[in-house]
């Protein structure tokens, strides 16, 4: 079919119905085959909605993307995953669509564009936008469309992606799925404002309601709202009004709705409405249907056993697809030119953002007020005159929105640097950091990767007080996927950029407050510098002291006031927090026999707790003291400037730790 009319011909109409018939007794197989026991964990159910997926999937281009939700069994088989694929992600098979790391919750398949359904109300909107913008960025014509309950209207990810779509004219086509009840609760209940087409009007966006329940109505007005995208490049929103016959999830009683109520929509749900109509009108016929019907146990039987059949992925690859097995060489050291030029930490980490944008198209940083303010610290000062506002980009102040925008642009293929005001903020954007970038490669079976670097200033000594002065960075260490930076050098600062946005997965890198006025020589020719290893800056032989970041500077101080007493402190610079270097680690400590580390994060779960443990566990045997460390004080960060200094490692509290260990 073409244009923006649905024709109505016998094969079209056969083909929709077809559609939902194979869709509905999917679902159907699947209820039995969970209380069998066979697939588990959380199963949402399609019932009743197929003339959503039916009625818009369809009608995409092959170039066009799709995020899903949870309930997206009906959207992957409408798109043309195969339903052996399917049904083995259902079991957790191998052989499943996701290598059978995702399940019921997590259908992936690049070759479909399909990009997964998501299991986070709300959590693939800011996903669908960052597709859009590569696509926008890049000139290509497609459309991501992303499906979502009416339960994710309440989601700040919702309106924050709205803003997004609406404010930069993403080719987007939001399509609410909205079944009157989000998990338990009726709309009524939960949102002020019922009428959903408002939410996404308020933003200036076209929107429409449909009856879900009309696949022809769904197809027509999916069809006129692609055209209007396609004309205009900006976002259209279509509610489509349904329901679900099914519980919410096969936990799910059902003691918020009655049987009467189900059984009243069943009467209209829509295959007995679309084959009612086509059989009283004489379009098709009941050989027709049983024909479909018949096909589809068919093909359903074969899937079925296809997924019983199926190998378990073995234990032993458990690890795989965490982190891209094929990830590029080490860069090469770069040959010094023997001129050096004097610059700050600020103008190193300036520069080496500027060299991305001129070296790669891909490469674009967003964030806020990093373009027309020059960012909050002055890092991108210039840069939005020097490549314009499309590569430096302003965002709303919608930390989840636009940093699951710029891993969205990554999947896509783009290069983004998305900066993050301040730490404190980064816990904003959780949601997208943990749920989305980390695990996505997981989750599809390494069919997506996520190259986003995310960059955000992190540690006390302003006197910002508490909600800008944290030291977050042990928090994100400890998630799986991603890998995680602490420049302390101005070396580092420009080069461990260069790298980073070669890597295939997910970065962030943490850039202490008190480092960005610090200035020091740097060679003309600087250029990338490895992320892999932890740099020891001062050679010891009485103790290792371990520390990052902005805490380097203080150690090496602290490392000659010992020197003064005759300590010879080694002096190690992790760098990487993520995976840790503890082969450097071990090294070091095995020979000087004793450790300090130095973590301005909080002493209770930290990093230097980590670091320790590492220790205990491979240099054990080599110890001739306590490991020791120095750490902030159990205390929110304070405001004046003495209680700020006493909250944080400072040198004093790090030479008598290491003295300690000497028994002195």
């Amino acid at each position: 079919m073409t244009g923006d009319k649905p024709h109505l011909t016998r094969a079209h109409v056969l083909d929709l119905l077809r559609h939902m018939i194979r869709i509905r007794r999917f679902e159907d197989r699947c209820a039995e085959l969970y209380t069998r026991e066979k697939i588990r964990g959380f199963l949402h159910l399609y019932d009743g909605e197929e003339a959503v997926a039916c009625g818009v999937i369809p009608v995409l281009g092959p170039g066009d993307r799709i995020v899903a939700t949870y309930r997206e069994h009906g959207h992957a088989l409408a798109r043309g995953v195969p339903m052996d694929a399917v049904m083995a992600e259902m079991f957790g098979k191998a052989t499943g669509s996701s290598g059978g790391r995702g399940g019921s919750m997590h259908i992936f398949d690049a070759g479909h564009n399909f990009y997964g359904g998501n299991a986070i109300v709300g959590g693939g909107l800011p996903l669908a936008a960052g597709l859009a913008l590569a696509d926008r960025m890049r000139g290509a014509p497609h459309v991501t469309a992303c499906f979502f309950g009416e339960g994710a209207v309440a989601e700040g990810e919702f309106h924050e992606s709205m803003n997004l779509a609406a404010l930069w004219g993403l080719p987007v086509l939001f399509v609410c799925e909205n079944n009157g009840y989000a998990m338990g609760s009726a709309l009524a209940r939960t949102e002020a404002q019922t009428q959903l087409t408002a939410k996404a009007e308020s933003y200036g966006m076209e929107a429409h309601q449909v009856d879900g329940m009309d696949v022809v109505a769904v197809e027509a007005a999916t069809r006129q709202a692609l055209a209007r995208i396609r004309e205009t490049g900006k976002p259209v929103f279509l509610e489509a009004k349904t329901y679900r016959f099914r519980a919410h999830s096969m936990f799910d009683a059902q003691l918020y709705r009655d049987k009467a109520e189900v059984e009243e929509w069943r009467q209209k749900g829509p295959i007995v409405r679309f084959q009612g109509w086509l059989l009283q009108n004489g379009l098709i016929h009941e050989d027709d249907v049983a024909a479909i019907e018949q096909v589809a146990e068919a093909e359903i039987d074969a899937a079925t056993a296809f997924a019983e059949q199926s190998a378990w992925e073995p234990v032993e690859s458990l690890t795989r697809h965490v982190m891209a097995e094929d990830r590029p060489p080490p860069p090469p050291a770069a040959e010094p030119s023997g001129r050096t030029v004097t610059m700050t930490y600020r103008e190193a980490v300036r520069q080496g953002i500027r060299d991305a944008l001129a070296r790669d198209t891909r490469v674009f940083l967003m964030g806020e007020d990093v373009g027309a303010y020059g960012g909050c610290y002055a890092v991108s000062k210039g840069l939005m005159a020097e490549f314009g506002e499309d590569r430096i980009r302003d965002t709303p102040l919608s930390e989840s929105g636009f940093t699951g925008a710029g891993i969205g642009a990554a999947v896509a293929g783009m290069r983004p640097i998305v900066e993050v005001m301040t730490v404190n903020f980064s816990l904003l954007a959780l949601d997208q950091i943990l749920n989305t970038a980390a695990t996505l490669r997981h989750m599809s079976g390494g069919q997506f990767g996520c190259p986003v670097v995310i960059r955000m200033a992190t540690g006390a000594g302003r006197q910002l007080a508490a909600q800008h002065s944290h030291s977050l960075e042990g928090w994100f260490a400890h998630i799986p996927g991603l890998r995680v930076l602490a420049p302390a050098t101005i070396e580092d600062a420009r080069g461990m950029l260069w790298t980073a946005l070669q890597d295939p997965d997910p970065v962030l890198i943490f850039e202490n407050v008190m480092l960005y006025n610090r200035e020091g020589e740097i060679d003309e020719g600087a250029g990338p510098v490895g992320i892999d290893r932890a740099a020891i800056r001062r050679p010891g032989r009485d103790v290792s002291l371990i520390t990052y970041g902005g805490s380097l500077w203080k150690v090496l101080e602290a490392a000659e006031a010992l020197a003064a007493d005759g300590i010879e402190a080694e002096v190690i610079d992790l760098r990487t927090l993520r995976p840790l270097d503890e082969d450097t680690i071990a090294e070091s400590v095995n020979r000087t026999r004793r450790a300090v580390v130095v973590d301005e994060g909080w002493r209770s779960g930290s990093l230097a707790a980590e670091v320790i443990a590492r220790i205990a566990e491979r240099c054990f045997w080599s110890l001739d003291a306590p490991l020791a460390r120095v750490c902030a004080a159990e205390v929110p960060i304070p405001y004046p400037a003495h209680l700020e200094a006493a909250a944080i490692p400072q040198v004093p509290a790090i030479v008598a730790s290491a003295k300690a260990t000497l028994g002195r």
